[in-house]
């Protein structure tokens, strides 16, 4: 089929950044004609005035809309949209100048009504940046559930780096008011429909997480207590390894405690464990640094993902209230 390009990108408070992946849009070897689609998403720091700069660069829209979250403000860029093929960022990444040709040339070579890419940390982020960046695409860490390729079963797409068609979105209804945790609901919902999700690996981004190491826990933690909630609606899609975090950290605790006692064995294979996170940090960053941080990284992710995913677990096993009513700061009022 003829595929019409549309870019849709929610902000919030952050014309910095929508600046600078308006920038790199500018610098695409993409010869065909997309738009991109700019929704405001009720933030007090507009973003109108950098997104007016690229009218004479782009083919670009803006729209403002009361704060209701990222998802339906997608949601609302889609409508707005002109094209039959959605591609969804963040606000917070950077495209390389071959992202939209690998796109086309995946949706040439193997039509797809759903695409999810992977992220990557560019030279200029933040020592920072690049550790949070590794845990949350490595496979020791991950599983590469967010765009490696031996990510563990059916791949997932996130919605910073995604693409979904028209047809598919107008017939699932796009992202509900959960958040995080729209999207694998979203793919989820995509599947029930009959439609096909897969990885485009060379179609990455830069994804910049201006976060810090709190922001980092409180992100991770949400995660956590998200995926519980996404097992209750979606059941075919539960998987013992989402425990992985939460009985990590719990082995690590205890073998912590055997050692006091003289017991070196459990945490000698705990050792083997980062000093292999530590190569392999240290091989794809070419930096001790990095590698070093990616460490504290991980413990952070395992240790957040862990105590939200428990946590939520059995609040959902031991109530009968509706996970709206438990978790209400994961879900966005309805507009």
């Amino acid at each position: 089929m003829d595929v019409n390009l549309s870019i849709i990108v929610p902000v919030y408070n952050r014309p910095d950044e929508i600046k600078e992946l308006l920038e790199s849009l500018t610098k695409q070897d993409f010869k065909s004609d997309y738009e991109v689609v700019v929704v405001e998403d009720g933030s007090t720091l507009s973003a109108q005035e950098e997104v007016d700069a690229f009218h004479g660069e782009l083919n670009i829209s803006y729209y403002f809309k009361l704060n209701s979250g990222p998802g339906d403000s997608r949601n609302f860029g889609m409508k707005k949209a002109r094209g039959n093929y959605y591609i969804i960022l963040d606000s917070d990444c950077i495209l390389p100048p071959q992202y939209l040709s690998e796109v086309q040339k995946e949706l040439n070579r193997e039509f797809v009504h759903c695409f999810g890419g992977p992220d990557a940390a560019d030279q200029s982020f933040t020592t920072a940046q690049k550790a949070i960046n590794y845990v949350m695409t490595s496979f020791f860490t991950t599983g590469g559930i967010r765009g490696g390729k031996t990510a563990v079963g059916r791949f997932q797409p996130r919605s910073f780096n995604m693409g979904i068609s028209k047809e598919a979105f107008e017939q699932v209804g796009g992202f509900g008011r959960i958040h995080p945790g729209e999207d694998p609901d979203l793919t989820f919902r995509i599947w029930k429909g009959g439609f096909a999700s897969r990885l485009f690996p060379k179609a990455y981004v830069y994804h910049k997480r201006r976060i810090d190491w709190n922001k980092f826990y409180i992100q991770v933690n949400k995660f956590g207590m998200v995926r519980p909630i996404l097992n209750k609606w979606h059941p075919g899609t539960a998987k013992l390894t989402y425990w992985f975090p939460t009985i990590f950290m719990a082995g690590l605790l205890v073998s912590v405690f055997l050692m006091a006692l003289g017991y070196f064995i459990p945490i000698t294979l705990y050792g083997v464990y980062f000093l292999v996170l530590f190569a392999d940090g240290f091989l794809k960053n070419r930096s001790l640094v990095v590698a070093f941080l990616g460490i504290f990284a991980s413990l952070i992710q395992f240790t957040g993902y862990g105590i939200g995913f428990l946590r939520s677990t059995i609040l959902l096993n031991f109530s009968s209230r509706e996970p709206e009513v438990l978790f209400p700061k994961l879900f966005f009022k309805k507009q």
